[in-house]
């Protein structure tokens, strides 16, 4: 009887997905959903060794303007988008190379937050191959579904990461 990996067993790193992420030595995304906060990195691999050269959570927004109110949904659509927005820019400010994207062991459904991540990453200015149609609707994105709307919080913080 074959026993899995750990990491396997616990569900944190599909082993064949990762080798064929790190065969083709492109840099990546790596997206994580934590149970408060959403979690990006830019990392690139050097014989399997990873190297992480820009890190950014959610909490990162807080900066920017993220009321204390909506403090709880630091892992929203909204928060989901921003923080790829952010990454972004960062990436286009460091002048790095078009990385591919890391989901992990997320079900990559149509028009989740990873979905909405990829599409601030895009909206950034780095271009990621998704098709648009996977991509989470405008009001979705702005927060205009949320109990309180969200949207003018929302078009603020993104001005003030764009004059970043």
């Amino acid at each position: 009887m074959k026993i899995d990996k750990r990491r396997r067993r616990e569900s944190k790193t599909d082993y064949a997905r990762r080798f064929k992420l790190l065969k083709g030595e492109s840099p990546r995304i790596v997206f994580r959903k934590t149970n408060k906060y959403i979690i990006a990195q830019y990392v690139s691999s050097r014989e399997a060794q990873d190297k992480i050269e820009i890190g950014i959570t959610s909490k990162n927004l807080k900066k920017y303007g993220w009321p204390d109110e909506f403090s709880g949904s630091l892992k929203s659509v909204p928060a989901s988008y921003l923080t790829g927005f952010l990454l972004g820019k960062e990436i286009i400010g460091k002048k790095l190379k078009a990385p591919i994207a890391d989901i992990g062991m997320i079900r990559a459904i149509s028009k989740n937050k990873a979905f909405a991540f990829l599409k601030g990453i895009n909206d950034a200015g780095v271009k990621i191959k998704c098709p648009e149609e996977n991509f989470p609707d405008e009001d979705r994105i702005s927060g205009k579904n949320m109990k309180k709307d969200f949207s003018k919080t929302f078009k603020e913080i993104k001005s003030s990461i764009e004059k970043k």
